[in-house]
């Protein structure tokens, strides 16, 4: 988890101390900080071992340069230090480390340290920000700390006492590649002496005057290998030069190597003759910040008074050298804190794991370890590589506290058992109904049942019988032509769709000859409903009960037709004998000629080899009904009109249809007229002109059962009560999940878009496989639970 600790040590100095010291641990899942108080006392000789340190290390580098090639001389100021060995660098060295931890293991101090170290792991990435008003402490190798030691995620960086975060004043268009402006000053176009020399002017700590060549090459190349970067090099620029490109728009990194120093104004030497401090620069630099620059690199020596000044100016992130760099030590950070910063890992990992790469160089170059430092904005979110190539999306994902994830659990658990309950009780299958009404009818259209055909009775069809006795909307004479049309076609099986409960008329002794004897013909009549019809409707007096049909369909609660009625057991007093729906006698007729066997068993439907299970209240899938008799979920192969190839009475009688096209197939007959009343709503509308006759269902019926058993056509399934409950439990906890990683609003509402729509996706896909899946319950479950979880975690940080 990513922690950030705001050490200020206030008011005071290493002479008089710092009698109050706060200290703010800030994680990233909380908007307020922790706090705790404590005090340090004064230490004036870790300032004056530092000072001697200073002196020492300046002595000794030109020591070392000099046994090279003569470098010049450093400005020594106590006289007695002519000359030093490593080894009393090093000794002196390891005194500094002790007099810096004695001091902060000071009883005032201990209050801070244990309540810190309390809230935090060594596996956290710690930022530890130091801000006080005396300069000279912030010089201290605060890396020697030895809480760097029990953290090993935790680096150092520096802030000022007073801060804010910058000014965007542009908005950036969305790039791919990290945009960096490299200031290659003076040395860039030298080749290297053969010696290691210092990235700072001769005379130490005076002015950057006669200057050593440096190899600012490798710099150059380095910056060239990183990926995904567009660079601009300005070789040893001039005052207006550089100017101009800090002015323009979108760097995100600006980079300098060369010659720099730290007096009472930080200055970089940019060519052979100019030297500029950030003051010289500050209106490109605002720009530049302005203008989304994030990071800036100073590859130079003595660069604090540079990030001091920078400072001001709210850049974000600065990193220098604390003193004068070797030429080598600068290639070897630049070179290990680009590969790791590159690579994703965050700033402050990136710069602590170059800095302790370091630690190779120190027999030729003592203390190397100490140099690099980060001077942070405190107000600033630190960058890594992936947000500066994509922070312009706004892709900034925040770290989830995992210490909340058993909240996500029992939150995401308890929801979904609410939520089942209420599915139980009937509460949301309205809702469920629309939104399968609607993944039904976004389905693709497929073709038509070539093995179906309908005959429609129309408006026009009745009118033309003119004055012939009738009784329903088909004469005895206009139906016995048809029948006797259809029997010379040799369909497969003829199925008549119109309730006929009254004999065939004395004048029509063909047509009661032939409805007794056709194999062919399947005839409907109604059972018996105590609500809607309690005394059903008789079947012809001329059918046997072997080829009877039931004709009823079931509606849901709102009156749409979804559910597929095959068989029931019939009540003693109704006039509807057959178990077997009108639809079921057709498609079993119909497959046995095919081969095919069809029957009910005790294990459910069996078509040829496979057997379906029938629809069983309740279910998850579909709640609350009255599944009586033997029923599927509908399984429409397109709109309902749609099924199969239709051809009116009059053009059949009328002999305008090839004889061919009824072959073998299954012929249903059936009115369409508007004045029939048999008309139902569908998935695909409930509306008075969007209701289908029925008819049509009939043989959308007829065709679900022959296409499962001859196309292995799926029909339509759910999951039983664990598996739904279980899928509505996997959305539920995707919804703390999100809340639990996305704490912004705008980065909360996208992801559960997002989640909403590949829910829909994978419900219509599976719909189309044959899987009927809930979808208004997962979405429920998915927003609440996030909400939940979002207040939880707001509540919990709280405290």
């Amino acid at each position: 988890m990513s922690k950030q600790i705001v050490l200020n040590l206030g008011k005071g100095n290493l002479q008089q101390g710092f009698p109050t010291v706060v200290a703010q641990l800030w994680q990233a899942d909380a908007p307020t900080p922790m706090q705790f108080t404590g005090g340090l006392p004064a230490a004036p000789e870790l300032e004056s071992f530092y000072q001697l340190w200073q002196q020492l290390y300046a002595a000794l580098y030109a020591s070392l340069s000099w046994r090279s090639q003569q470098v010049g001389e450093f400005e020594i100021e106590e006289e007695d230090v002519t000359h030093i060995s490593q080894a009393e660098f090093e000794k002196l060295s390891q005194e500094l480390q002790l007099s810096l931890n004695d001091w902060l293991n000071a009883s005032a101090f201990l209050n801070i340290d244990r309540k810190l170290r309390t809230q935090l792991t060594p596996t956290d990435e710690i930022r530890l920000m130091i801000t006080a008003q005396s300069d000279q402490v912030l010089k201290l190798p605060w890396c020697l700390w030895h809480f760097f030691t029990d953290y090993p995620q935790a680096e150092i960086a520096l802030s000022p006492t007073e801060f804010t975060r910058s000014i965007k004043t542009v908005a950036r268009n969305p790039k791919s590649k990290v945009k960096i402006l490299a200031i290659l000053g003076d040395g860039a176009k030298r080749p290297p002496s053969p010696a290691d020399t210092l990235r700072v002017g001769a005379a130490y700590p005076q002015d950057l005057g006669d200057r050593q060549r440096i190899n600012i090459e490798t710099d150059r190349k380095l910056l060239q290998q990183l990926p995904n970067v567009e660079l601009k090099f300005l070789v040893e620029p001039n005052r207006a030069q550089l100017t101009e490109q800090l002015w323009e728009s979108g760097w995100d990194i600006l980079f300098f190597a060369g010659h720099s120093s730290s007096q009472s104004k930080g200055q970089i030497q940019i060519n052979q003759t100019e030297s500029l401090t950030i003051d010289q620069l500050r209106y490109g630099l605002q720009k530049a910040i302005a203008r989304g620059l994030k990071l800036a690199i100073f590859n130079s020596c003595d660069g604090l008074g540079l990030a001091r000044d920078l400072a001001d100016l709210h850049l974000p992130q600065v990193i220098v050298m604390r003193e004068p760099v070797p030429d080598k030590v600068a290639q070897e950070f630049l070179k290990h804190f680009l590969a790791t910063f590159s690579r994703g890992q965050s700033l402050y990992t990136a710069v602590r794991e170059a800095r302790e790469k370091l630690q190779s160089l120190e027999g030729d170059f003592p203390c190397a370890t100490w140099l690099p430092v980060i001077c942070q904005n405190p107000a600033e979110i630190p960058i890594n590589w992936q947000e500066l190539r994509g922070r312009r999306l706004g892709i900034q994902l925040p770290k989830p506290n995992t210490r909340q994830l058993p909240a996500v659990f029992i939150s995401s658990l308890i929801i979904t058992i609410i939520f089942v309950v209420l599915r139980g009780l009937g509460t949301i299958q309205p809702l469920e109904w629309q939104a399968f009404d609607l993944l039904m009818r976004s389905r693709p259209e497929s073709d038509l049942d070539p093995r179906l055909l309908i005959v429609t009775i129309t408006e026009e069809d009745i009118q033309s019988q003119g004055t012939e006795p009738r009784q329903g909307s088909l004469s005895d004479k206009h139906l016995n032509l048809l029948l006797t049309k259809l029997e010379q076609y040799q369909p497969q099986v003829i199925g008549l769709d119109i309730y006929r409960d009254f004999p065939v008329s004395s004048s029509q002794p063909e047509l009661a000859k032939r409805m007794q004897k056709s194999d062919r013909l399947i005839a409907i009549c109604k059972t018996t409903d105590v609500e809607q019809d309690p005394t059903g409707i008789t079947p012809p007096p001329e059918i046997p009960v072997a080829r009877l049909g039931f004709s009823d369909f079931v509606e849901d609660n709102d009156g749409v037709l979804r559910r597929h009625l095959l068989q029931i057991s019939p009540e003693l007093v109704s006039p509807c004998v057959t178990d077997k729906a009108f639809n079921v006698q057709l498609a079993f007729r119909y497959l046995k000629a095919q081969g095919i066997s069809a029957e009910f068993t005790q294990a459910g439907l069996k078509l040829g080899n496979t057997t379906y299970e029938r629809l069983k209240s309740p279910t998850l899938g579909y709640q609350s009904v009255d599944t009586n008799g033997f029923q599927l979920l509908l399984n429409y192969r397109s709109s309902p009109r749609n099924v199969a190839q239709q051809v009116t009475l009059n053009q059949i009688i009328s002999g305008e249809i090839n004889p061919s096209a009824f072959k073998d197939k299954i012929v249903l007959i059936g009115v369409t007229s508007a004045s029939s009343g048999d008309y139902w709503s569908t998935p695909y509308g409930s509306g008075f002109a969007q209701r289908t006759p029925g008819v049509f269902l009939q043989a959308q019926m007829v065709s679900q059962l022959v296409s499962a058993a001859l196309d292995k056509r799926p029909l339509l399934w759910a999951l039983p009560q664990w598996g739904e409950f279980s899928w509505i439990w996997v959305w539920s906890l995707t919804g703390g999940l999100i809340a639990w990683c996305f704490h912004r609003n705008f980065y909360l509402i996208i992801t559960l878009s997002i989640s909403v729509g590949t829910l829909s996706g994978i419900c219509f896909v599976l719909l189309v496989l044959g899987c009927y899946l809930p979808l208004i319950s997962p979405i429920l479950t998915l927003f609440v639970t996030s909400a939940q979880v979002a207040y939880i975690i707001k509540k919990f940080n709280r405290f």
